[in-house]
């Protein structure tokens, strides 16, 4: 059955932005703020509908970001986070038909909010500021968890890599290689709820050559940039991204 793509020009006055704000994320600059990327499109459609758009999109931002990026990764800490997070969407999608966007959101605000809290309040904290493997465990899986509901996955895993005070390369390099199987392996289950029908895909099309913008824009000033700032606007992106959640899960 054929499905037409959304024709509302009110949806695309809000999707542009938020697949500007998912390049400039997924290039490890302002990272977290792709986070916002749902609840932006969430305006205008529904959840299910906004998280599948923008499927497409993530596969294109996955594969630049590892032209970028791929030769920093960190492979000892990937070898046991994909897998980690690979359970964590495999939860996801035992949880999708029992678990509302709102609750989702909360439950990703408030945690953000509260790492963001203790980096800068407590920062001699060892539960973040010296995280062990167990923590780095349960933050992936819950990263893989809310990355399928709602492709919010980078705050709490952003929550352990910045305790671990990598140099911004091989933190934003990392995490694009931790996403990449992620987003890849969330096709499987998004196509079996019947979310990648037409009119999804051929929407996340016309949406597709504003991708680059923000990932091209962020790898510019990621690999020109002071890690100091590089790290402040990561704190501030996390911030805003938990602020919007929360106040998403709330209203």
């Amino acid at each position: 059955m054929f499905d037409w793509p959304v024709m509302d020009p009110l949806f695309y006055g809000v999707a542009i932005p938020a697949v500007l704000l998912l390049g400039l994320s997924k290039s490890g600059f302002a990272s977290g703020l792709g986070s916002m990327a749902v609840p932006l499109m969430a305006m205008v459609v529904s959840v299910p509908t906004a998280a599948a758009i923008l499927m497409p999109i993530l596969l294109v931002l996955d594969i630049l970001g590892l032209r970028a990026y791929r030769k920093d990764m960190d492979m000892a800490l990937l070898k046991w986070l994909v897998p980690c997070s690979l359970v964590g969407v495999f939860l996801g999608y035992l949880s999708f038909k029992s678990l509302d966007t709102k609750t989702v959101s909360l439950m990703v605000g408030v945690s953000t909010l509260l790492f963001l809290a203790q980096r800068i309040f407590w920062p001699t904290a060892k539960l973040l500021s010296q995280p062990t493997r167990p923590t780095g465990v349960v933050l992936a899986m819950t990263s893989g968890f809310t990355s399928f509901l709602a492709h919010a996955g980078a705050p709490p895993i952003n929550a352990y890599l910045l305790g671990l005070n990598l140099a911004p390369l091989r933190f934003t390099s990392t995490l694009t290689v931790l996403f990449f199987w992620v987003n890849l392996v969330k096709w499987i289950p998004y196509a079996g709820l019947g979310l990648l029908h037409t009119g999804n895909m051929l929407t996340a099309l016309t949406l597709v050559p504003f991708a680059p913008i923000g990932v091209y824009a962020g790898v510019y000033l990621t690999r020109r940039m002071r890690p100091a700032l590089f790290y402040r606007l990561v704190h501030g992106a996390m911030l805003l991204t938990g602020c919007k959640l929360l106040w998403d899960g709330l209203s």
